[in-house]
């Protein structure tokens, strides 16, 4: 009888760990968010594209280089800008956390 006891308030102890545990995941799943990268492609115009993903959504972007200008991510951490001069861009976040030398993608 004192084992039944016992293995019944184990499992009220040990259930609720193992509820924990997909949320205790969901929590961790920032960390595994894609590095802010960010691109510089020729468009057919001989103009410049600029582009970049996984940055924070809602964020002001600063670019500078060949020209310089500040531009707002979307919801989804991206940012495009069309018809620049130049293929030389730096990217940085308006807090300083992350500064970036983009890549020039030749087609």
């Amino acid at each position: 009888m004192n084992r039944t006891r016992r293995l019944a308030a184990l499992t009220f102890v040990v259930v609720p760990a193992l509820a924990l545990g997909p949320a205790v995941a969901a929590h961790a799943s920032p960390a595994t968010t894609p590095r802010a990268t960010c691109n510089v492609e020729r468009e057919s115009n001989g103009k410049y594209h600029l582009w970049g993903v996984g940055f924070p959504g809602g964020a002001s972007v600063t670019f500078s280089g060949s020209s310089t200008g500040t531009v707002s991510t979307d919801h989804t951490g991206r940012f495009d800008v069309d018809g620049l001069s130049g293929s030389k861009f730096v990217v940085r976040t308006a807090h300083g956390k992350t500064t970036l030398t983009c890549a020039k993608i030749n087609h």
